[in-house]
């Protein structure tokens, strides 16, 4: 076995201690501005900050947001979280700026030089394919335990998305744009700031929304190693102790400050790119907020500092009645979800992981497989394989063969080579030599380093997960299509489910299933069935309306118009779909682990709670190397019309 875990500790135990006081400075310059957020948040009555909050909405969205907005803080405070929200909101605050300048100078940096392009996409492609825990155990090693350091996860996350909007937004500025402000006698610095930077600003903005989100997605990840009173620690608090009534409730109120920072970043970005009116100026929200900082110190001079909040014993009574009810309903529908969980696990799960051969017994299957049966079902896929091999599609025969294989053993006993090998044709085949190396070196490594047992898990959760939501949100996403009812009515489910940080989606799942791998399966599904929705409806929608138009008056069916001339042409975004589902499913895999998985996403988390930087990079860039290289074919074969050519593509080919 490789020791690779065991040199990357001995090189941090030699770094650590040396630049650890340099760190540290950090960490504590950057609690000061932390704590006086924090402070000011809290010092501010409730009708002042939501007055503010009602403010920004009716400039992003109108009416309808600030009745959204006002919704979601009369929640806040009627269940008793608002300190706990202003200190989530201090943590965002701070991290998002820091976020959107250090994305700037990155994305502006690779943008004036395109040779460096290639290695800040590689980085970003990391950044966002490693698992969060993974980079959390550098932080906790470098900068301690406490709020800072959950702020600068939450900071290093939300950075990619902002350097793609801003490589992507200045990409994208027109050259006609960029010669007139030249030829207007604009000096290169000038025709920046003041030609290209403006027109760029929309995406920018777009940029500043995703990275928002990113920030806030980390709350609850950063409450593991931040512990401080917010509202990341009260969902995971409560989840420890198994009061789900309660973790509904602290987890709905992120659930709702992402809806509302979503709308209200997307808003802005909207007006920018001139979206729709009905909106406030931008000198009335200011003239608003003075307002609101007016009657906040007003109320803070003639009020004591509880005397407007409506939580309490109340609140606390409610919580506990919640928690017996939902314990309850539990409790009383306990068989149906255990025969739900069975019936998935021995059924579905179960073979997949161990293959036909284990999993057919008289208590599971009624029957096992003798040297019969056995005998018959390789002589069925020989001669499967023989029928494709001798038609010419060669290609048809080694996937049968390896289908057969898999279905036989299962992923667990699958022979390692084969993969390997396989893994490697495939990449071959869609884009050349230097990615089949790659590819072929990477899982070498991750044999070498003893994970392969890990990394089989991981495919199994992951591969099960991806055909699940691929056939749910496929369903949903043609049924939206067909229908501008059903359109409304998902889309926002899809907003709200695309907007809830990660954690959020064990709650239900533990509630109603307990730990094990299918509630791991059923938190991974409910967060990456989004992408097939999303893109299978915009896929179909989109087609060409002529097309459409010429098939339907050579006397087509619906249906044939659907399968021979809608799918295919909408195929490529479809494929987009099944990336994005891909990445949203690897990227739940240590959030699973809290719910007891024995993947890579597992890995990640022990090495967390022992604080093995080793371990946990490695883990973590397993399941990286996992999204890279799916990423990286499912663009091939998307680039390439779905027919690879030998030697077609290189190993640093861009995310979409």
């Amino acid at each position: 076995m490789l020791p690779l875990s065991g040199w990357i500790n001995a090189v941090a135990d030699a770094v650590v201690p040396v630049v650890q006081p340099y760190f540290r400075a950090v960490s504590t310059a950057l609690s000061v501005p932390m704590q006086a957020i924090r402070q000011a948040l809290i010092w501010l009555p409730w009708p002042a900050a939501a007055l503010m909050i009602c403010a920004a909405a009716a400039g992003a969205g109108g009416v309808r947001l600030v009745a959204v907005a006002a919704a979601a803080v009369v929640y806040v405070l009627l269940a008793d979280y608002w300190i706990e929200a202003m200190n989530t909101l201090a943590l965002v605050i701070l991290a998002v700026p820091l976020s959107v300048a250090a994305g700037f100078a990155i994305g502006v940096m690779a943008w004036r030089w395109p040779q460096l392009g290639p290695v800040v996409t590689a980085a970003l492609d990391l950044m966002q394919t490693v698992p969060a825990f993974a980079y959390l155990i550098p932080l906790l090693l470098l900068f301690g335990f406490g709020p800072v350091v959950g702020l600068i996860a939450s900071a290093i996350y939300a950075i990619p998305p902002m350097v793609r909007n801003v490589m992507l937004g200045l990409e994208r500025v027109p050259s006609e744009v960029t010669e007139a402000g030249l030829m207007a006698g604009c000096n290169p610095r000038q025709s920046f700031w003041h030609v290209t930077l403006p027109t760029a600003l929309p995406q920018l903005l777009v940029g500043v929304n995703q990275t928002t989100m990113a920030a806030l997605s980390m709350v609850i990840v950063a409450a593991i190693i931040g512990g401080f009173q917010d509202i990341g620690w009260e969902v995971l608090s409560s989840m420890r102790k198994a009061e789900f009534g309660q973790s509904i409730l602290s987890g709905l109120v992120i659930a709702l400050m992402a809806i509302l920072a979503d709308r209200i970043t997307r808003g802005f970005a909207d007006r920018e790119a001139g979206g729709a009116g009905g909106r406030l100026a931008g000198r009335t929200i200011m003239v608003m907020f003075a307002v609101s900082l007016g009657l906040g110190f007003l109320l803070r001079f003639f009020l004591a500092g509880g005397a407007l909040m409506p939580g309490g014993d109340v609140t606390r009574q409610y919580v506990t009645v919640l928690n017996q009810w939902v314990l309850a309903l539990v409790q009383d529908h306990a068989a149906l979800f255990a025969a739900i969980k069975n019936g998935v696990l021995y059924a579905f799960l179960l073979p997949l992981r161990i293959g036909v051969s284990g999993a057919a017994t008289p208590y599971l299957w009624g029957f096992v497989m003798t040297p019969g049966l056995i005998a018959l079902y390789g002589v069925v896929c020989a001669a499967l394989a023989g029928w494709a091999f001798v038609s010419g599609r060669w290609r048809l025969a080694v996937f049968v063969i390896m289908a057969g294989t898999l279905l036989f053993t299962g992923l667990q006993a699958f022979p390692w080579p084969v993969f390997v090998l396989g893994l490697a044709l495939m990449a071959y085949q869609s884009m050349g030599w230097k990615m089949a190396v790659f590819v072929a070196a990477g899982t070498c490594l991750i044999l070498a380093n003893g994970l392969w047992a890990a990394l089989v898990q991981s495919l199994y959760l992951c591969v099960v997960a991806v055909l699940l939501s691929g056939l749910i949100g496929a369903a949903l996403g043609l049924w939206a299509a067909s229908s501008d009812r059903v359109s409304a009515a998902v889309r926002p489910v899809c907003d709200a489910l695309q907007t809830m940080p990660q954690f959020v989606f064990l709650i239900p799942a533990l509630m109603f299933f307990k730990v094990g791998e299918f509630t791991a399966l059923i938190a991974i599904v409910l967060y990456a069935v989004v992408p097939p929705i999303r893109y299978v409806e915009h896929g179909l929608r989109h087609v060409d309306a002529g097309v459409m138009e010429a098939v339907t008056q050579i006397g087509t069916t619906p249906w044939q118009r659907l399968w021979h001339v809608r799918l295919p042409l909408a195929l490529p975004v479809i494929m987009l779909g099944v990336n994005q589902t891909i990445m949203a499913a690897l990227s739940m895999l240590a959030i699973a682990a809290l719910v007891g998985t024995r993947d890579l996403g597992q890995q990640v988390y022990v090495a967390l709670g022992k604080a093995d930087a080793g371990m946990g990079l490695v883990a973590g860039l397993s399941i990286a190397f996992i999204a890279i290289v799916s990423d990286r074919l499912i663009h091939a074969w998307i680039g390439s019309g779905f027919a690879p050519e030998d030697g077609a593509g290189s190993l640093d080919g861009g995310r979409g």
